[in-house]
């Protein structure tokens, strides 16, 4: 528990230090309009109360990512705590913050527009397809999973529970944001944060004996699996993404960027929200430590039968097992809240993203409903093709779907070298940005190199295609700057 508290107490100074840092560097502007006032149209620019902006930007980036992301990240050990604290703060919230302003200085731009406008023409064709992509991935599982688990806990069909879903998927997209998003989102948030909160309080009253960093930073996992042999280099860093770095979050922070109402509060919407997000993966990491390696204490390992079962337990049943066990009925509430109502709430604003991005690539106002229909509809049916084929294969699009965590970080490193471009366009310091960036281009390198989802090559070959990649660019890069010194 003192790991914990100490990555409790680094992510509230790194907000209050590190976030202040690059606000700072970035040099908002109090007084500039932002596309909410300069650019209203009653549907997706629409001035929102700061909280408000604030509680729907932490569900739009966190969903279930905070929750599952945690709980399998931490079967590597407390070695998760450095990257979530370290990752927010120095990665995770930069990332966030300057996607997000970025957003508001292009008018409200979507982030194939602002990667494009950085990286060149290539690179926003490029993001186009790779976004709407993967914001449609989101959008269909976030149907289906959901749908299975309503249709377990009432005893139906989880096709009358797809159908359902899928229905306020649409609503959600068509509508103003202020409609449906702007009124259930901050319930949801709020119901989230309080989990979290509820089982922290949990964990330091039962003061369980888990590992600490001390202990070592190696994989401790095996211990508990001697097949659990992934390496914490780069597969760490990929598991858990919401909570640390996600480039998911980049498609999500230009909805609130059209709805806020002064530069002012963009630290504490974009980058606050992040580091909330932290907090709660950081919660959510050490209870899965509590239930995967205090096995004698919590008993949890009787649960799949003799031995540590326990550390086979899937994210969600760990949710629902604990929130269950520590918070009675109310937790029982809350599960159900973290394991359906939060993917749902990730995938209506994944389909709005999906919209948006495709508007701003045709340059279609959406102010008119009939303009809204002519990007939904083809949408839509592009989601049903993939929904038919999970719900007729479940292995089909499960394919597709263990790439995602891959592809989602990949996002993230477009979205870094953009902003270092920005920095260094501005005449500033890129550091802040060219360090995580170089990291995670060799994160995501090094991942499809060696990963057996991906290439799957021998670890000292992956490695150094992984590396010698990861150097040509950050070369490539010096070349231009140099130019652009000149």
């Amino acid at each position: 528990m003192i790991s914990f508290t100490l990555s409790f107490i680094a992510l509230v100074i790194g907000y209050f230090v590190y976030g202040r840092i690059v606000e700072r560097h970035f040099s908002p502007d109090f007084s500039r309009p932002t596309p909410a006032a300069a650019h209203s149209d009653g549907v997706d620019f629409i001035k929102l109360p700061t909280w408000k902006v604030f509680m729907i930007q932490f569900l739009n980036i966190a969903g279930t990512g905070p929750i599952f992301g945690a709980i399998m990240g931490a079967k590597f050990g407390p070695v998760a705590y450095l990257w979530i604290v370290l990752g927010c703060i120095f990665a995770g919230g930069v990332h966030d913050y300057l996607c997000g302003m970025l957003s508001l200085r292009h008018d409200g731009a979507g982030v194939p527009e602002i990667v494009g406008r950085y990286l060149g023409r290539k690179a926003r064709g490029g993001m186009l397809v790779f976004s709407v992509f993967l914001l449609l991935m989101v959008g269909v599982v976030f149907v289906f999973s959901p749908a299975l688990i309503l249709g377990q806990m009432c005893g139906t069909q989880p096709a009358v529970w797809v159908f359902a879903i899928f229905a306020y998927y649409i609503l959600a997209t068509m509508l103003p944001i202020d409609k449906v998003i702007g009124r259930i989102y901050p319930l949801f948030a709020f119901s989230l944060i309080f989990m979290a909160v509820a089982l922290m309080a949990v964990l330091y009253i039962k003061m369980p004996q888990l590992p600490e960093l001390w202990n070592g930073l190696h994989n401790m996992g095996t211990a508990a699996d001697p097949g659990f042999t992934e390496q914490i280099f780069p597969c760490l860093f990929i598991t858990i993404a919401c909570g640390a770095l996600s480039g998911f979050h980049a498609t999500q922070s230009p909805l609130m960027a059209r709805c806020i109402d002064s530069e002012r509060h963009g630290r504490a919407v974009f980058y606050g929200a992040m580091i909330t997000e932290g907090l709660v993966a950081l919660v959510w990491a050490t209870v899965a430590m509590y239930f995967f390696y205090n096995v004698p204490e919590s008993g949890y390992a009787l649960i799949d039968g003799p031995g540590n079962q326990g550390f086979h337990t899937a994210a969600p049943a760990v949710v629902t097992l604990v929130c269950q066990d520590w918070l009675g009925i109310a937790g029982g509430i809350l599960a159900v809240l973290g394991v359906v109502a939060a993917p749902i709430t990730s995938g209506d604003t994944a389909f709005r993203s999906a919209r948006l991005i495709i508007a701003d690539f045709l340059h279609l106002p959406q102010r008119a409903i009939a303009k809204r229909l002519q990007v939904c509809l083809p949408l839509f049916a592009a989601a049903i093709v993939l929904l038919l084929w999970q719900i007729e294969d479940k292995d089909g699009f499960n394919i597709i779907w263990r790439y995602f965590g891959w592809a989602n970080q990949s996002l993230a490193v477009f979205v870094l070298w953009a902003a270092t471009v920005y920095f260094v366009e501005k005449g500033r310091s890129c550091l802040i940005t060219l360090f995580p960036a170089l990291f995670m281009t060799a994160v995501c390198s090094c991942y499809f190199f060696v990963s057996q989802q991906m290439l799957g090559l021998p670890l000292p070959i992956g490695y150094a295609l992984g590396f010698c990649l990861t150097a040509a660019i950050g070369v490539r890069f010096a070349f231009w700057k140099n130019v652009c010194a000149r």
